[in-house]
């Protein structure tokens, strides 16, 4: 049996077995929906932008992706620390096949979660513009959880510390959602913040499920696409390359 396909299992497995995990992984996520999606929604809609609610639930679910998949990366310290970690590398397995297989395990989680978070919004009155394009949606949800999924494997890879890990993981992560454009519209910036927000990995993510949820894209689809392609082929090789060298 493939090693992609036993790994990428083993982190389906794992997140299963964590209810507590699960539960606890939507709190924030569905905090900042119904409370900045109700609370906020009166002044947005004064500034004649609409429902805050229908803007902010593509970056509510973006943000879910963001953190599910980049924390997905802590699975390798628990591993290194138990041992399992080791019994892989020695595995006569190409290093690529195990660094993948965990990349895209934890990828496949974040997009559980972001599945999860896009019934909730549903339910709290979220209506896309089109139902055919849900499948296009999913898509652009797996993007983004790859392209952050391999950034939290290359930190998992470099890492051995549970603390440095969960420091330099928020230090990173809570930036990135800010300046994204999850939670504000990225037209009428001032410049430092839009150059700021171009450099942001997450934003193209954002602004691609927006488009396709609410047709409310910011730098088109195609380009959005586009970079998301090849941010997640830059951080797949990034991956590669430091869990290549990881010393046992």
């Amino acid at each position: 049996m493939s090693a992609i396909y036993i790994l990428w299992l083993r982190e389906l497995k794992r997140y299963v077995r964590s209810r507590a995990q699960i539960v606890a992984s939507l709190g924030q996520p569905l905090l900042y929906l119904l409370v900045l999606g109700f609370g906020l929604g009166p002044v947005f809609q004064k500034a004649g932008n609409g429902s805050y609610l229908q803007f902010v639930a593509p970056g509510v679910i973006s943000m879910t992706i963001l953190f599910s998949a980049t924390f997905s990366g802590i699975a390798m310290l628990w591993d290194r620390q138990f041992g399992f970690l080791k019994e892989t590398l020695v595995a006569p397995v190409p290093r690529i096949e195990v660094m993948i297989g965990r990349t895209l395990g934890g990828a496949t989680v974040a997009l559980i979660q972001g599945t999860l978070i896009l019934i909730a919004c549903l339910l709290a009155g979220f209506r896309p513009a089109h139902l055919s394009l849900f499948p296009l949606a999913f898509l652009m949800m797996g993007l983004i959880a790859i392209v952050f999924a391999a950034l939290g494997t290359a930190f998992g890879s470099i890492l051995q510390d549970m603390q440095g890990f969960q420091l330099i993981m928020n230090f990173m992560v809570l930036p990135i959602f800010f300046l994204s454009g999850a939670l504000f519209p990225l037209a009428n910036l001032p410049r430092p913040l839009a150059i700021i927000t171009r450099l942001d990995p997450l934003t193209y993510g954002v602004d691609a499920l927006r488009g396709v949820l609410i047709n409310a894209s910011h730098f088109g689809f195609a380009l959005d696409t586009s970079l998301l392609c090849a941010i997640a082929m830059a951080f797949l090789a990034l991956g590669g390359y430091l869990f290549s060298r990881i010393q046992l």
